[in-house]
């Protein structure tokens, strides 16, 4: 390896500790007021917080390892994002079963501060997300449908406080983050494949 492969290895490992941190640090923040509040939408994204601060600290172990265990990580990664679509279904469930509105406002500066971390997240990834093949790529993939999740997330806040107060909004945001994280998992089981055929 290189001077310049060491030094840019070494400036991943870093960045996925950074993001890593910062998505366990919002897990907390939005998970607490998901739960104060029932907000199902809040809940998915704050499992994909501690979805994201799993896959980035596996990241941060497994870089050192032959792209062959790094392929296997990334198919094992690619299960592991399934993770909050199933508890996003669960609580859609008993959400469908009192369908109380949650308050707009909170939900909306929660998404709002999601999408700020989730954001700086994917800028401190992109550089590095076709770096090594599926580990990557499931970080930078994570951050940037997130992102999409808390404009959604925010959006739903205001068309619950000014246009149909309903648990439906909510509702229909929090599935769609289950739909997000499906359609990633898929792309990461597809590039953790190619790698692994690669050193086949």
């Amino acid at each position: 390896m290189t001077e310049g492969q060491v030094a840019d290895q070494a400036g991943l490992r870093r960045t996925v500790l950074v993001v890593a941190l910062a998505n366990l640090t919002y897990f907390g923040v939005e998970f607490a007021v998901a739960l104060a509040i029932g907000s199902v939408s809040l809940f998915a994204d704050s499992v994909d917080f501690l979805e994201d601060a799993s896959v980035n600290l596996l990241i941060f172990v497994a870089l050192a390892w032959s792209a062959r265990a790094r392929a296997k990580v990334g198919m094992a990664l690619a299960l592991i994002l399934l993770i909050p679509g199933l508890a996003t279904l669960w609580t859609a469930w008993d959400k469908f079963l009192d369908p109380v509105a949650p308050q707009p406002l909170a939900l909306s500066l929660t998404g709002l501060g999601a999408l700020v971390v989730n954001l700086s997240c994917a800028f401190l990834l992109a550089r590095y997300r076709d770096h090594r093949g599926s580990l990557t790529k499931a970080a930078f993939l994570s951050a940037r449908n997130d992102a999409f999740a808390n404009v959604a997330i925010i959006a739903a806040g205001a068309v619950t406080a000014f246009l149909w107060h309903s648990a439906w909004p909510d509702l229909i945001v929090g599935l769609a983050i289950a739909a997000l994280n499906l359609d990633a998992a898929r792309e990461v089981w597809e590039a953790a494949r190619e790698e692994h055929r690669a050193e086949a």
